[in-house]
């Protein structure tokens, strides 16, 4: 394996949602911190020191004072000295969360080639025509200006391929001797990587391969590699298996049309307690709609086909039980916020059942395709109506871009209250988030305040 003209790499920040907590909180350098669900139900995401304390992925919220006697548990303001035995909790804060690695990106595109954003989290570069012996300079900076400019910690892996390049950075994560970037181009390399690399933590796998592998013996992605490339192809029968063997022993198999745009976007959550009336049920699924609408947006799509689905909770067998799933098909492909919410809404009351107590909702769309010019169809809405109706999608992102997601939104995404509307009571009821931060770069309410005494004295 020798260092390729063309090399891959992945900049995967380091316990994300955590780290962007920290970015305004240099007070819980430290500190052990868990980021919840939503409605603020278990932890999903956990600081460096918290799963050094032994706090585990998915424990329910409830539990961390049970298991942890002694700590001070919960949120805790900037203002407040923080106790030794301390475990920082914060409710899930998406809008922080996007924009911080919207930053990451933003510098990632000045530095790299070409770029694909993979996940909130991670982006692949790709490293046409860069000397190999200046790859690990590249990363080793990269890193330093993301950790300057955003104050966000990242990890970088440089290999030949997507699969070896994402193994580099769980080994530049891990280990500090990399400086945060590590590069496999040898075969040396390689072969220690993968003798390293759990064989559950291979790229591409997933848990039903990955658990297989581990029935026939293999725990590593060392012992995968050396089987024969027709001893996979016939005990598995998958082409994306046979593909991560190939990276795996060095090659470049997995092609890049894996890593386009999302072929469907989904938006559920599960409510606040339960809901069994339409009119709420209808307000939750027209704010997953618009969600969907503005996804699409923002990776220049359009979808042609609007589902939903409710259900209720399954773990209430005192309870009657209801599941529906139904789509309809747009005449023409939109992103447009007004249409697909209109769309979702008339599925959901064609699924609606009275007397069940709903616990979850979703909305999902697919058909999903590039936002270029599409054939209208000439009993549906006019080509004017669908440049007003694009306008005003338009004119609403920036809004909400400047003054904070949620600014501006539709009628039909309001929560009812006695009657009236309340503008802080809009989300309230869609998902608890009883320990969420501020958001001091997206809205004006939360922009960082200097101590005027301290101020005054210099």
């Amino acid at each position: 394996m020798k260092p390729k003209e063309t090399m891959y790499g992945i900049i995967d920040i380091d316990n994300c949602y955590c780290s962007c907590e920290k970015v305004f909180r240099p007070d819980l350098e430290g500190t052990p911190i868990v980021v919840l669900s939503n409605n603020d139900g278990c932890v999903v995401a956990r600081s460096k020191e918290a799963k050094q304390l032994g706090i585990k992925e998915g424990i329910p919220y409830f539990q961390l004072a049970e298991q942890f006697p002694g700590y001070n548990i919960g949120f805790q303001p900037p203002s407040a000295a923080l106790a030794e035995r301390t475990i920082a909790v914060f409710s899930s804060n998406y809008e922080l969360y996007g924009e911080l690695t919207g930053r990451v990106v933003s510098i990632i595109r000045q530095e790299a080639p070409a770029y694909f954003r993979y996940s909130i989290d991670e982006c692949f570069v790709y490293l046409d025509g860069t000397q190999p012996d200046r790859l690990q300079q590249w990363g080793e900076h990269l890193q330093q200006r993301i950790k300057r400019e955003v104050g966000l910690p990242v990890s970088v892996g440089l290999a030949a391929n997507k699969t070896l390049a994402k193994i580099a950075s769980k080994l530049a994560k891990k280990f500090e001797a990399y400086r945060h970037c590590c590069m496999i181009d040898n075969d040396y390399k390689r072969e220690r990587a993968l003798n390293w690399c759990p064989i559950e933590d291979v790229w591409g796998l997933g848990r039903r391969y990955s658990a297989r592998l581990q029935a026939l013996g293999m725990k590593t992605a060392l012992d995968l590699a050396r089987h024969p490339e027709e001893w996979v192809q016939q005990t598995f029968r998958n082409i994306n298996v046979v593909r991560t063997w190939r990276e795996l022993n060095g090659g470049d198999a997995v092609p890049n049309e894996q890593l386009a745009k999302k072929k469907s976007i989904c938006t559920s959550r599960s409510f606040n307690g339960m809901v069994s009336d339409l009119e709420t049920l209808r307000t939750h699924v027209a704010n997953y709609a618009a969600r969907c609408a503005e996804k699409l947006r923002m990776q220049k799509t359009v979808a042609s086909i609007v589902g939903v689905f409710v259900n209720t909770n399954v773990f209430r067998e005192d309870l009657a039980q209801y599941w529906n799933f139904q789509e309809t098909r747009l005449v023409t492909p939109t992103n447009s916020t007004a249409t697909i919410v209109q769309a979702a809404n008339d599925v959901l009351k064609t699924i609606f059942r009275e007397g069940y107590k709903y616990k979850k909702a979703g909305v999902i769309v697919m058909g999903i395709m590039p936002d270029s010019p599409v054939q209208q169809d000439l009993f549906d809405i006019s080509a004017e109506k669908i440049m007003k109706l694009r306008r005003l999608d338009e004119a609403v992102d920036r809004i909400n871009r400047i003054n904070g997601s949620e600014t501006v939104v539709i009628g039909a995404q309001q929560y009812a209250q006695s009657g009236t509307t309340k503008k802080a009571e809009v989300f309230a009821n869609a998902i608890k988030h009883e320990f969420r931060s501020k958001n001091p770069t997206t809205r004006w309410s939360d922009i960082i305040t200097l101590n005027k005494e301290k101020n005054n004295k210099t």
